[in-house]
């Protein structure tokens, strides 16, 4: 059995009457990545502030990497790095200045600590930055150097909260590489994010609405819960097909895609791609069952009727 790097029983956190976490169970394998897939208010932001002990759950157990979390949140601190929504490091620092600083708030030794500075400049190409100010940095550049930031002291465990929000597609798959670099090496990788494409990417993924665990699994373990359940249909007036099919029972969403609309059907239907052919009786459409997307599981783990 794979050894758990985060291990969460019945994990909560209400702040007055506002219940921002209820009852989440989490089991977090070592060494891989680990998506929460959610809006914003879905509560991924608390889950892993709890996680690495900065905030108090008002219920449930957790271990991280061994420790007791809130009670061994100092110990677990030197075991983690944290890579914030926002960016969080000095603008009127230069790359280099930032990373001395952070190496000594982590206790680095100087010998150490310069080693390591130019070993990460290289590998997340800062080098020819060093002595420019953060504040002048572009997106991306900002990204890395956050991330160049959070390896510093070489972190057993590394959070990651919506780390590509900022960024463009090229330097968010760029991104994604360098993760899949560091759970190559060993290192447990949680990240947040509510972007379809980077949720896929993960070895896990959990789907959250509201505080609460709606699903979870490997995206191929999701997927497969749609089987057979999409279809797409072409043809004209798509927005009036759309209305139609949104008032049959057996339908649990249907959106437009290009020249196609999507339909995602009950879980149980029987023969899903002849029971819209029959109900929308209109010889001027064509349906094709096809494969789901994980925006498909995430419509049917959260719109109420479908949820695990």
């Amino acid at each position: 059995m794979t050894e758990l790097a985060i291990r969460a029983q019945k994990l909560s956190k209400h702040f007055g009457k506002v219940i921002a976490v209820e009852g989440v169970d989490l089991e977090i394998p070592s060494g891989q990545i680990y998506g929460f897939l959610g809006p914003n208010g879905s509560g991924k932001t608390t889950i892993i502030r709890m996680l690495c002990g900065l905030l108090t759950p008002s219920g449930g157990d957790v271990r991280v990497l061994g420790l007791e979390i809130p009670a061994q949140a100092e110990s677990l601190r030197r075991k983690i790095g944290y890579m914030t929504q926002k960016f969080s490091l000095y603008d009127d620092l230069t790359v280099q200045e930032n990373m001395q600083f952070m190496g000594r708030i982590h206790g680095l030794s100087r010998s150490v600590a310069r080693a390591r500075i130019e070993e990460l400049l290289e590998r997340y190409a800062l080098a020819s930055m060093r002595d420019r100010f953060a504040g002048a940095m572009s997106g991306g550049q900002r990204q890395r150097l956050a991330l160049a930031v959070a390896t510093l002291h070489s972190p057993t465990l590394l959070f990651l909260d919506e780390p590509t929000s900022a960024v463009d597609p090229e330097n968010r798959r760029d991104f994604w590489e360098k993760l899949f670099d560091l759970s190559d090496a060993g290192t447990t990788i949680l990240v947040s994010t509510h972007y379809m494409d980077e949720a896929e990417r993960c070895h896990h993924l959990a789907i959250l609405e509201t505080g609460r665990l709606c699903n979870q699994g490997t995206p191929q373990e999701l997927l497969a819960q749609l089987h057979d359940r999409v279809v797409e249909i072409a043809g004209s007036n798509l927005r009036q097909i759309k209305e139609r099919a949104l008032r049959l029972p057996q339908v649990q969403s249907a959106a437009q895609q290009g020249l196609h609309l999507r339909v995602l059907l009950q879980r149980g239907t029987q023969d899903p791609t002849n029971y819209l052919r029959e109900q929308l009786a209109d010889k001027n459409i064509i349906l094709t069952h096809t494969q789901p997307s994980l925006e498909d599981v995430f419509v049917a783990s959260t719109a109420g009727r479908d949820k695990q």
